[in-house]
């Protein structure tokens, strides 16, 4: 990654601000500790954890620990060395899980009756959560958990429906820290378990050169076609996105090669950050992986990882064929060419240097839909295999000290998103103790009328409001609990109303003011970072319509549905979207009208929609709409087998 593209990184993703300790002794300490962390899920994946209170608190204050001691407390902090502060700071994260590992039978015990030591450390748990929170996100989750800590404890303050009597400092405290219903709740759970080892897989799968096959992968594939490197940029970034499930570090790691090169060809910056961040945010709906979201929400939901990977697979393949059709036509439309065929590398020597990397994934979604076996058990033979694939190439081969690295890699990046889950801990724990979650989705209902469609506009606008600033899975995490209870009272499957929030929520990432995704693709083009962002928005737009789709629609995420009608909805879908990409781009041999435009968005919208009758209306006014294009163009002379 060259220097620009880091510093992009660093702004946009706090993630990346990481100490590079020259202090030889700290630095050994700190890589011991995060592969000795990630050694330690390998082990409880296999022969199983300890009691859950003492499993969580490992994983949060060894995360923590790691935190203090990589993570400055401003960007401009000391990067060389790690301050005593730090040291102090780290020492007392991992008192935190001494203290439950060594008191676990009195903690028990005394369940709800906490004594003064339970207290102190509560309190220095949450205030050291609250603050790496902080150091990794950015202000937006720590004042939203203070701002819920406060309201835990003068509920009795606050108006109307959300008043609540209010708790006690050392009932708050004992609860977020010595139950599992707040730090140590769902979220930590799912970290400690799924999340971790499925984000280790892929740092495994990053020493082993899986970004530089997907990279060439999609460059043989679609390099040489019109607008080629767009069309590569939203292959590689979905592939990589699904797996790492970093919005902003996806951008910048797939921007940095393939913005230039579709800047090359002759696209716009503009357009060129917005097809890298469009595609890099769509890959967190993207199956097998999904990021790791797809984990949280089979955890919260209790039904089966695979029902979920199945039902996101048609609504994410519209969504990336929207993209993609949308930079055809932008390149149709401008006269872009590819990239000449000389300059690219063969399909059949990537397949041959590095094809055989694709075994782990195989292996993975066998493992996961197939074999019947535990995800954690199939996370961690997963893990296993891709080692050992990647030792069939000399280009893969992965040395003893590449292995380590990979370990203590996979720790080290899963520092963000476990403080991010002990974060929202907070949040949802006090949820949980004053049901907020059940008035916001009534004030949401009230608000709406009882009309589905205007409720489902507000908890939209509520779930990306609340995803904005924040992470992935935090914030589909707190969208589940605050937004898609609304949908729940309305009649909406569960399954329906948490996609629909994750939707949302992620797409926060890529929807204005606040665009992190979109901004940092504008800085690696040198476009403007509110332009960036509404273009994005344009070449997403069948990810805003999808959602409200499949909640009159669940056939499109495939629930309760026999093959032949799985494949009519899935065919008017596509065509819907294609005819939705006409209207945004304006083009379709030749310029189209503003009014046709108006018709190809109406076709469009109503050959998605669920109603037989509107697949009809859609079919009819989008023929119309194509015939008269066709023949204007053949009128034009414009009509040709290359302009299309």
């Amino acid at each position: 990654m060259d220097v620009h593209a880091e510093d992009v990184l660093e702004e946009f993703d706090r993630e990346s601000r990481v100490r590079q300790v020259e202090w030889k002794p700290m630095a050994i300490l700190i890589t011991a500790v995060a592969v000795a962390l990630s050694l330690y899920h390998m082990w409880t994946a296999y022969f199983g954890a300890p009691p859950v209170l003492i499993h969580r608190s490992i994983h949060v204050g060894v995360i923590l620990f790691l935190t203090f001691l990589l993570y400055p407390p401003i960007r401009k902090g000391v990067r060389s060395r790690v301050p005593f502060y730090d040291i102090i700071l780290a020492l007392a994260a991992l008192s935190t899980a001494v203290y439950v590992i060594t008191n676990y039978d009195g903690i028990v015990r005394r369940f709800g009756e906490p004594s003064t030591a339970d207290l102190v450390f509560a309190t220095i748990l949450v205030v050291l959560v609250i603050e790496a929170a902080r150091r990794l996100t950015g202000w937006a989750m720590p004042l939203l958990a203070i701002a819920f800590v406060i309201y835990a404890l003068y509920g009795r303050l606050f108006p109307g429906i959300f008043r609540h009597r209010g708790y006690y400092p050392s009932d708050t405290f004992n609860f977020l820290y010595l139950t599992t219903e707040g730090i140590y709740g769902t979220a930590i759970s799912v970290s400690a378990t799924y999340i971790f080892l499925f984000i280790l897989f892929g740092a495994v799968l990053q020493k082993s050169g899986m970004g530089e096959f997907f990279n060439d992968i999609a460059l043989a594939i679609a390099g040489q076609s019109r607008g080629g490197p767009a069309k590569v940029s939203v292959i590689a970034s979905g592939f990589l996105g699904s797996i790492n499930g970093a919005a902003v570090a996806n951008v910048v790691t797939t921007g940095a090669f393939t913005i230039p090169l579709m800047k090359r060809v002759g696209y716009k910056s503009t357009f060129a950050g917005a097809v890298e961040a469009s595609s890099s945010v769509g890959g967190q709906i993207l199956p097998p992986i999904m990021g790791a979201a797809a984990f949280i929400m089979a955890e919260t939901l209790g039904i089966p990882y695979s029902e979920i990977a199945i039902a996101a697979l048609i609504p994410a393949l519209l969504y990336y064929l929207g993209i993609i059709a949308q930079v055809h036509l932008r390149a149709t439309k401008e006269g872009l060419k590819g990239i000449s065929r000389d300059s690219l590398p063969l399909v059949r020597d990537v397949m041959k240097e590095r094809g055989h990397l694709v075994i782990p994934l195989l292996f993975l979604i066998y493992m996961l839909f197939f074999s019947g076996r535990t995800i954690l058990f199939s996370a961690l033979l997963t893990i296993l295999v891709t080692i050992v694939v990647a030792e069939l190439r000399p280009a893969t081969r992965m040395s003893v000290k590449d292995i380590i690295e990979a370990l203590a890699n996979g720790a080290k990046t899963a520092i963000s998103v476990a403080v991010a889950c002990a974060a929202v801990g907070i949040i949802v724990g006090v949820v949980t103790m004053t049901g907020f979650g059940v008035k916001l989705a009534n004030a949401i209902v009230a608000f709406g009328a009882g009309s589905i469609l205007l409720s489902l506009v507000l908890t939209m606008v509520a779930s990306i409001i609340l995803g904005m600033g924040l992470p992935s899975i935090p914030t589909y995490i707190i969208t589940a609990t605050m937004a898609a209870p609304a949908l729940g009272q309305l009649g909406v499957p569960p399954l329906v109303a948490h996609m629909f929030v994750f939707y949302f929520g992620l797409f926060a990432n890529i929807t204005p003011p606040v665009a992190l995704a979109s901004f940092a693709a504008a800085g690696l083009s040198g476009a403007d970072p509110m332009r960036t962002g509404f273009q994005s928005m344009k070449l997403a737009l069948a990810g805003y319509v999808i959602p409200f789709i499949f909640v009159f629609n669940p056939v499109l995420l495939l629930q309760d549905v026999n093959w032949l009608e799985g494949m009519k909805v899935t065919a008017t879908a596509v065509a819907g979207v294609l005819l939705l990409a006409i209207a945004v781009e304006g083009f379709f041999m030749e310029k189209v009208p503003l009014l046709m435009r108006a018709v190809f968005l109406g076709a469009g919208l109503s050959m998605m929609s669920p109603e037989p009758i509107t697949d009809l209306i859609g079919i009819a006014a989008g023929a119309c709409a194509l015939a008269f294009m066709m023949m204007k163009a053949k009128k034009n002379d414009n009509l040709s087998l290359k302009a299309i």
